[in-house]
């Protein structure tokens, strides 16, 4: 072999292992992690609520695209469909699952796996089952307990403080909601101790909620009171409109009925909770197990009065009440 032959098969030889590394190194970064995102409600009305999930894992470190994919799953409003969505995700499958939009998705997950981990927002998670303790929550899940549904009598005593003239109030209610039993108890207890009679409107589809309108135009209550549900809340738009078309008073659950021009609205606050799922799902992709991370409480209650809104309904709101409300929308 002659001298140059050899040199050339040295250099081949030696530049092999060079050509070779940066394959070898790709191969054994770590894949970006999936997580799966389930809920009940319609990707265009939760954009602002999916910005603060967001939020929440930029926080711990992960952005989506760049070092974490997410998978979404929409209900919208069909809760029937999580349990086959909630399975999707389970076969993807997925290093954790943020299940909101209402407990009837945490549900979905909790039912279909005991070992991915869950986060939810959830009304009352251990009543419901989906934890055995709020500190020490064990198992596979964990998250926010939003408080919603135990404030309807809180919000029917603020109702009663500004139309103290009513006798009569309406309560629009999905009764295929998780807590609907306890929601009708409170409402039920709150009204004998408030001296009102309550009218239940009973809706799980957009056209029921025409139709429970229609039955209040007829009905005249002094007001009305929208119970907390995600069904419920995804139609916040229509049910604004036609509250204000008949010219109702109502009282929500949270602030974006009042920002879509709603009159009032007391509870707490979704985006943080939102927020917080993000937080978790992130601390969880860096290792934390989801049965020690304690179920967040929000403590934070805002009470939000549109005035603008009560002037276009001729009402006066008295200054005891506004003088206690969080937020004023002039």
């Amino acid at each position: 072999m002659r001298r140059r032959d050899v040199i050339t098969l040295l250099g081949g030889a030696a530049a092999a292992p060079a050509l070779n590394w940066p394959l070898a190194a790709r191969a054994q970064q770590p894949a970006m992690p999936v997580v799966g995102f389930l809920s009940g409600r319609s990707p265009g009305e939760a954009t602002s609520h999916v910005a603060a999930f967001r939020r929440g894992l930029a926080e711990s470190g992960y952005a989506e695209g760049r070092n974490v994919a997410i998978e979404y799953r929409w209900a919208e409003g069909q809760n029937d469909r999580l349990p086959a969505l909630a399975a999707e995700l389970i076969r993807r499958p997925v290093a954790a699952i943020a299940a909101t939009g209402g407990p009837a998705a945490a549900l979905a997950v909790k039912q279909a796996t005991s070992t991915i981990p869950l986060v939810f927002i959830s009304n009352d998670p251990v009543t419901i089952g989906l934890v055995s303790s709020l500190n020490r929550p064990g198992g596979n899940a964990t998250g926010v307990n939003v408080f919603l549904q135990q404030m309807e009598s809180k919000r029917l005593g603020l109702l009663r403080e500004l139309i103290p003239t009513a006798t009569l109030i309406g309560v629009l209610i999905n009764p295929l909601g998780t807590g609907f039993n306890l929601q009708l108890k409170d409402l039920d207890d709150a009204a004998r101790t408030l001296g009102l009679r309550i009218h239940i409107l009973r809706a799980t589809t957009q056209q029921d909620i025409d139709a429970a309108f229609a039955a209040l135009a007829e009905l005249k209550p002094g007001a009305l009171l929208v119970a907390a549900n995600p069904f419920l809340f995804s139609r916040r738009e229509q049910i604004v409109t036609l509250s204000n078309h008949y010219k109702i008073p109502a009282i929500y659950e949270v602030r974006e009925y009042v920002q879509s021009g709603g009159l009032m609205s007391y509870g707490t606050g979704l985006p943080e909770a939102y927020r917080q799922v993000g937080t978790y799902v992130g601390r969880i992709l860096k290792g934390e197990k989801p049965g020690e991370l304690p179920v967040v409480q929000l403590s934070k209650f805002e009470f939000v009065i549109n005035l603008k809104t009560a002037r276009a309904l001729g009402i006066d709101v008295p200054g005891t009440l506004s003088a206690r409300a969080d937020e004023i929308i002039e």
